[in-house]
């Protein structure tokens, strides 16, 4: 049996980059897929119902199942008729990849509040109302799974994204709580940060020789290399190993299961804390547990491998 065997997935952004490998593995391994896109620019603008169509005619041309969808993720109507799209197309749905996505970078002193909210009803608002659509009918069939598309720029740190990377840290939370509040009807919810190249990575500014550097390690870096982790977060085989609450990184051939927030070290005072005594003796202390202020390539140093 293929990983995803007559598995009904929806895939959101998937007319392009990571979302169409996505969705060309589903259904390379027998997923029947929901290739939704709504056809917009990197930052949102625009639409075409184009993209969504030709990578079903790919799927269907290789004998694979897909039916198209162009809904937005941000509406929460078009969530709901993405998810119906399944339901009508194939009589259920057992998984949803929230990958759509759109980039509006700008320095935070300097974002409007039109990117801040654009960046947050894409990714953040989109992988909820779609995962919340869905929910009742993975309730309901006692299965299920949603695979999120996180990013370093939440994890680590990243410049000129704070809409972005509060986005997509809180898609973090948003799959941790899934996970949590889902688990007695066997409903597993995982996030994938992938590095990859894409449109969106392709609007990285590279005003340095060493932003072009990295630019062109990024292209070493396809999409379908992300495809494989989905297709097994969505796989029979990912529900025997009861896979939830994770998070994990893909970058070229290299796979990465991410630490989650934890205490690192505490400090106890009888008589109580006063702001002196903090900064006298708690500070010191946590001194060198304290993370420095790096981006994502600060801790991804070395080349793809």
């Amino acid at each position: 049996m293929s990983m995803v065997q007559d598995k009904v997935i929806v895939v959101t952004g998937a007319g392009r980059g990571i979302g169409r490998g996505f969705a060309m593995l589903m259904a390379a391994h027998g997923a029947k897929v929901v290739v939704n896109d709504f056809g917009g620019s990197v930052s949102g603008e625009g639409e075409d119902k184009s993209p969504a169509q030709e990578v079903v005619e790919e799927i269907t041309g290789a004998g694979g199942e897909a039916v198209a969808n162009t809904d937005s993720v941000s509406d929460p109507k078009g969530a709901a008729r993405i998810v119906e799209t399944a339901l009508d197309s194939f009589g259920r749905v057992d998984g949803v990849v929230n990958n759509a996505g759109i980039l509006r970078d700008g320095i935070f002193h300097k974002m409007s509040d039109e990117d801040w909210h654009a960046v947050i009803d894409v990714h953040l608002h989109g992988s909820y109302y779609i995962s919340r659509a869905a929910a009742p009918h993975f309730r309901k069939q006692s299965s299920g799974c949603f695979v999120h598309m996180t990013s370093t720029s939440g994890l680590v740190g990243n410049v000129g994204q704070a809409n972005y990377s509060a986005a997509k840290l809180g898609i973090m939370g948003l799959s941790k709580s899934i996970a949590l509040d889902m688990a007695r009807y066997r409903v597993r919810s995982n996030c994938i940060s992938p590095f990859a190249w894409s449109r969106m990575i392709g609007s990285i500014p590279t005003n340095s020789p060493e932003a072009e550097a990295r630019v062109e390690k990024l292209k070493q870096m396809t999409p379908e290399k992300i495809a494989p982790m989905a297709v097994y977060l969505c796989s029979h085989k990912a529900d025997e190993d009861n896979v939830s609450g994770q998070i994990f990184g893909v970058r070229n051939n290299e796979i990465f299961l991410f630490s989650q927030p934890r205490p690192l070290r505490a400090v106890q005072r009888n008589e109580g804390w006063t702001p002196e005594a903090i900064g006298e003796q708690a500070i010191p202390a946590f001194k060198s547990h304290m993370y420095p202020l790096e981006v994502s390539a600060d801790v991804f140093s070395w080349d793809p491998v």
